[in-house]
């Protein structure tokens, strides 16, 4: 990757995370709409440590799912009012890198985030101690997975007003793979089996989101911009 190309990616990808930063509730708020979600499910399951446990992995990933979901909206919405997304289509470099950055940002503030809370909200379900670091892991591919087709739905309607519904019905059919490889690598893990196979699969869905994604966004986005 050519050195000036490389600094344009970093100065992308820090500009995001300042202006994240600046923004605590948009850290904040998948946060705490995961924290109020695990707390009313032991209220309305009943306080059943057993029961708990048994529906804890599926609570978990379905929780951190939406908590994407909420955010992914806003993705490139600040660049799209302010006209930096059109600069940005039309400057040197590749639009998919340039997107690329900004994902990895968003990813940064938003799932790394949840993953390393993550632990707590598996102690107030009663997740099985074993099956925490699985959970994180699962967390950490997954949550980049969720952001890459994010993205592709937001770089679609960021240029829709109250796209919201529209975004959720285009990648929510995504999401399902890789809802089901988490809380199966998560259920294997809490039952003492062998979660790498799962593992595997989220590494893998990653590895071919981080190739392909880019391309998708990049190609959404100049859809938007010529609408």
């Amino acid at each position: 990757m050519p050195p000036d190309l490389w600094q344009f990616l970093w100065g992308q990808m820090r500009r995001q995370l300042r202006v994240g930063m600046s923004k605590p509730g948009e850290v904040l708020n998948p946060l705490l709409f995961f924290v109020m979600v695990v707390t009313l499910f032991p209220i309305g399951l009943g306080p059943n440590p057993e029961r708990l446990a048994l529906l804890a992995p599926g609570i978990l990933w379905v929780v951190a799912l939406l908590s994407n979901l909420t955010v992914s909206g806003r993705l490139f919405a600040a660049d799209f009012e302010d006209g930096s997304l059109e600069q940005l289509a039309l400057a040197s470099h590749p639009l998919a890198l340039t997107a690329l950055s900004q994902v990895v940002a968003h990813w940064l503030l938003s799932g790394v985030t949840l993953t390393l809370a993550s632990p707590l909200f598996a102690v107030m379900l009663n997740l099985p101690v074993q099956a925490i670091p699985v959970l994180m892991a699962s967390l950490l591919l997954g949550s980049f997975s969720l952001s890459l087709v994010g993205a592709i739905g937001a770089a679609l309607t960021v240029g829709i007003r109250r796209g919201g519904l529209l975004l959720s019905l285009l990648i929510i059919p995504l999401y399902v793979p890789i809802l089901v490889f988490g809380v199966s690598a998560v259920s294997e893990a809490a039952n003492v089996g062998d979660p790498m196979r799962w593992l595997a699969l989220l590494g893998a869905f990653a590895a071919g989101g981080i190739v392909l994604a880019p391309l998708a966004i990049a190609a959404g986005l100049r859809i938007s911009l010529d609408s």
